[in-house]
């Protein structure tokens, strides 16, 4: 499952053939360098690491320095290994662009969600809230009972209730590739993926 790592740029919409209107991701994908090739015999699987977003070198560990001179690549910030289905096509300090991918082509985007903080349960967990009317005003958005009071006098794990939301990793399956910028590393995805602006992306085959 080859892939390639990107920055979220923001959202737009472009016109397809038939002159509709379609909502679309735009990332910037790659250029990544390939830094470690992983295989069966080596490591026990096959694999290829990517590096990707340029860094200042004084904010680079000695060990990643190291790391990216051995592969004689310049220090990035990100470090990702995919599932290449061949690795033997690949070689350390290959670069990988947004040429892989097709347009209409199906791909994975993997990246975190946007962090919403300290939530109620109308929001977190879509839950309806309390009766609008007979004299109640206070317990609108309230989730309502939680336990038992005789038996098992305590509240279950688990249960939904209020609390941080948001800031987690989400991958979308099966999200289309509408078009491909070959020339500005460029990818535009249709619909909206995980996380805010410029938040790293995995995009798979």
């Amino acid at each position: 499952m080859a892939g390639i790592l990107g920055h979220k740029v923001g959202m737009t919409q472009i016109f397809d053939n038939d002159g509709l209107a379609v909502p679309v991701t735009v990332v910037q994908a790659g250029p990544c360098y390939v830094t470690q090739v992983k295989t069966e015999e080596t490591d026990g699987y096959a694999s290829v690491q990517l590096a990707f977003h340029e860094i200042k070198e004084k904010n680079v560990t000695k060990p990643r320095k190291g790391h990216f001179a051995k592969a004689g690549v310049e220090p990035k910030r990100y470090l990702a290994e995919f599932d290449f289905s061949d690795v033997s096509d690949v070689k350390v300090g290959d670069e990988i662009k947004a040429d892989i991918f097709a347009e209409g082509s199906k791909v994975y985007v993997s990246g975190i969600s946007k962090g919403k903080g300290f939530q109620g349960t109308v929001k977190r967990h879509n839950f309806g809230g309390g009766p609008k009317s007979h004299g109640q005003s206070d317990r609108l958005r309230a989730p309502g009972s939680l336990g038992q009071s005789s038996w098992p006098s305590r509240v279950f794990k688990g249960l939904k209730m209020a609390g941080r939301m948001g800031g987690d990793r989400k991958t979308l399956k099966n999200v289309q590739v509408v078009r491909v910028d070959v020339e500005n590393n460029l990818i535009f995805l249709r619909g909206a993926v995980p996380g805010a602006k410029n938040t790293l992306l995995e995009i798979k085959k």
